[in-house]
C-alpha cells in the first residue's frame, strides 16, 4: 500500500470511533509524520511512497495507542500552549486552552522585573509562558516530580528560557525569598470522580489531576504557605474548577487575602481566582 492509501485506510479506522476522535484525517497524518519523522508537506508531496517494514510497524504501533485513547498530545510528544511548542509525556499534564487565562492574569501583574513562582509546574507551560513574555523577570517553578521537572527543563531549553529556574519539592517549600507573584495549577479533581476514567485523563499523571477525596486541600496548602514567600501586596493566582471558584475565594478571604476575584473561560464558566496578600 502506498503512503495515501495508508493514511485512507488508518482514516477510515479512526473515524469509527465516533466522537472519540474529532480529527480523524488530521490525526492519520500526524501519525505518520511521527512514524516518518517528516513535516506534514511530506504526506502531500510524495502520496504514492511506499513505506518500508519499519515504517509500517512505527505507524501501526502508533495507531493502535490511538484507537485505545491514548492522546494524540502524547503520541506526537508536542503540545501548543500560549505561543509556545511544548515537549509533553506521560510523566506531566497535556497544558489546557483554558490555563492560558491564568498566563494573560499573570502578565497584567507581572512587571519587567519581578519575581514569580509557579507552583507545580509540570510541563512548564505557566512559568515559560510568562517568561517567554516577560523576559527580565526572574521565573521560578517548582514540582515534587523529577519526571516532570526534566520535562520543564528541557522545554526551558529547547525554547531558549534557560534563565527560568526549576526546583524539586512541594508547593512553595523549595524556594528561597520573596516574590511578587505567586500562580498555580494544582490538582483539584476529587479521587471519586468519573472525569478521572473518562478521555485523556485515563492516561494523565494521577497526581497531577487528583489530591485524592478532599479536591480543594492543595489550595488550602498553598495559601497557608504562599504568605511567607509573597511579598507585602504580591499576588496568588489559581486555576480551579469550575464548581470551585465559591470555595477558593472563601479560603483566600479567610486567610487575609484582599480583592479576592474570580475570572470565567470563555465558556462563562468560573476559572480562575486570586487574591492580593495584605501590604
Amino acid at each position: 500500500m502506498t503512503l495515501a492509501e495508508q493514511l485512507n485506510a488508518a482514516q477510515q479506522r479512526l473515524a469509527a470511533q465516533g466522537d472519540a476522535t474529532a480529527s480523524p484525517r488530521l490525526e492519520a497524518d500526524l501519525l505518520m509524520c511521527q512514524a516518518l519523522g517528516v513535516p506534514r508537506s511530506h504526506l502531500f508531496a510524495y502520496p504514492e511512497q511506499m513505506l518500508d517494514q519499519a515504517e509500517l510497524k512505527r505507524f501501526g504501533a502508533l495507531l493502535e495507542r490511538r484507537l485505545q485513547g491514548e492522546p494524540m498530545a502524547y503520541l506526537a510528544g508536542v503540545r501548543s500552549f500560549w505561543s509556545l511548542e511544548l515537549e509533553v509525556n506521560p510523566e506531566v499534564l497535556i497544558p489546557r486552552p483554558e490555563t492560558e487565562l491564568l498566563v494573560e492574569w499573570g502578565l497584567e501583574l507581572l512587571a519587567g522585573s519581578a519575581r514569580a513562582a509557579d507552583l507545580g509546574t509540570g510541563s512548564g507551560a505557566i512559568a515559560l509562558a510568562l517568561a517567554s513574555e516577560r523576559p527580565g523577570a526572574d521565573i521560578h517553578a517548582t514540582d515534587c516530580s523529577a519526571g516532570a521537572l526534566e520535562t520543564a527543563r528541557r522545554n526551558a531549553s529547547a525554547l531558549g528560557l534557560d534563565k527560568v529556574q526549576f526546583h524539586q519539592g512541594s508547593w512553595t517549600t523549595p524556594l528561597q525569598g520573596s516574590f511578587e507573584l505567586l500562580v498555580s495549577n494544582p490538582p483539584y479533581v476529587a479521587a471519586d470522580d468519573p472525569h478521572l476514567q473518562q478521555g485523556d485523563c485515563r492516561f494523565e499523571p494521577r497526581a497531577a489531576l487528583s489530591p485524592g477525596a478532599d479536591a480543594l486541600v492543595a489550595y488550602r496548602d498553598i495559601i497557608s504557605e504562599a504568605p511567607a514567600v509573597l511579598q507585602p501586596a504580591g499576588w496568588l493566582l489559581f486555576e480551579h474548577g469550575h464548581e470551585q471558584g465559591s470555595a477558593v475565594r472563601e479560603l483566600l478571604h479567610g486567610a487575609g487575602f484582599e480583592k479576592v476575584s474570580t475570572r470565567p473561560d470563555l465558556a462563562g464558566l468560573e476559572r480562575i481566582s486570586g487574591g492580593r496578600w495584605r501590604s
